[in-house]
């Protein structure tokens, strides 16, 4: 690995700022406390802040020299309604809620290459750094761009970055097209007949209809769907009746769908709501459905291959070209970065976690960020500035 001396050094700072979020964590669009301590840390080293967009999200402004070109690096804030099992001493503060996905890390990494960059960077243009609120399942990312991201810091390309246990520590992972799949919910409700349980044939089923068409659903994608196009279709919840006698006149069914192409995207949707009303006319009950009833579906995370470049280039330069994968399995999981890589090329690189503490993945009551692997995410942003904004 190639990290100069200044950013090693900042390495205890950022696990300091790193573990001071984990034990403070805050969900969707109620990050005050990271934000204002994220504010303090930019405000220190002379970097010009803003705040307001998304409630809590922040923009962090560096330029340097005359150069009119930009370039915007994102982390995200947010933490996840879990409640932590680990028993370490930076552990969650806030019963129910935890830094479960890393975002404590990626704001720590940003953090610590702003530092740098603000008292060493050698770069000539304008360096925007956006701290995210709200990524998990709320569309923080849409938020910001709906209240004017773009138009009031107007970088010409955007990056991001996210910690992956399945990645070794000390590689990075990339590729240009699809990174991650798009993500959307269903709600179906379906309305029958009530009846006594013991005389079904005076009522209409909704939990027959509704067992019959989960298995409906698993056809969508082994039937309807050309197998070399990945895709998945996933039931998570059934909801009905609150009693042993009798059959309930209602029945709610709720999962996600997720692809890599948006046609296939639309496909599922289709293919959802058609099995949705024919199963409910078969069994003569009604299906109400409805496509992300609380929160916007997020769409495929797309890498521009220009942008995939320079990232493969500034990966390269710090870990080696032994250490950075160019060939990553996209994953299901999904991101709401993929917005702003709709609204600007850009590309999103995975940073290896490794496989600490048995094997432990996102979203998982025992995961914690590897504070080792720090100075190497900050390195990785400072050398893709200075590789894309040269003096």
């Amino acid at each position: 690995m190639s990290i100069v001396p200044e950013i090693q050094s900042l390495h205890a700072d950022m696990q300091r700022w790193r573990r001071q979020i984990h034990q403070h964590p805050e969900t969707a669009y109620e990050e005050t406390a990271t934000a204002q301590l994220i504010v303090e840390l930019l405000q220190n080293v002379g970097i010009e802040v803003h705040q307001g967009l998304a409630k809590t999200g922040i923009v962090g402004v560096l330029r340097r020299g005359n150069g009119s070109n930009s370039i915007a690096l994102r982390a995200d804030m947010d933490a996840l309604n879990i409640q932590e099992q680990n028993r370490f001493d930076h552990a969650s503060r806030n019963s129910g809620k935890m830094h479960a996905c890393g975002h404590d890390g990626h704001c720590a990494m940003l953090l610590g290459a702003a530092n740098y960059l603000a008292k060493h960077g050698c770069f000539d243009g304008t360096v925007y750094f956006i701290f995210q609120p709200a990524e998990e399942c709320r569309a923080g990312a849409l938020q910001m761009i709906d209240e004017g991201l773009f138009e009031q810091f107007p970088a010409q390309r955007v990056f991001g970055m996210h910690n992956f246990p399945d990645v070794p520590v000390g590689h990075f992972a990339v590729k240009t097209g699809a990174m991650m799949a798009s993500f959307d919910c269903f709600e179906i409700t379906l309305k029958g007949q009530a009846t006594h349980a013991a005389m079904p044939h005076l009522g209409n089923d909704v939990l027959v209809a509704a067992a019959h068409l989960v298995t409906q659903l698993q056809t969508i994608v082994s039937r309807r769907i050309d197998p070399a196009d990945a895709a998945v279709v996933s039931v998570t919840q059934i909801h009905g009746g609150n009693t042993w006698n009798a059959l309930p006149d209602s029945a709610v069914m709720r999962g996600t769908f997720r692809s890599f192409n948006n046609a296939v995207r639309e496909q599922l949707e289709c293919g959802i709501r058609h099995f949705a009303e024919s199963t409910a006319k078969s069994f003569r009950v009604h299906a109400d459905i409805r496509f992300n009833p609380e929160n916007p579906g997020y769409p495929v995370t797309l890498n521009s291959p220009e942008e995939t470049t320079s990232a493969i280039r500034a990966a390269t330069a710090v870990a080696g070209i032994d250490c950075v994968n160019l060939t990553p399995t996209p994953s299901m999981g999904a991101e709401d970065f993929a917005f702003m890589l709709q609204q600007k090329p850009g590309c999103y690189i995975w940073i290896g976690n490794g496989n600490i503490q048995g094997n432990c993945l996102l979203h998982n009551p025992n995961y914690d960020f590897n504070d080792e692997i720090l100075p190497l995410g900050a390195a990785y942003w400072v050398k893709l500035v200075e590789n894309e904004l040269p003096r």
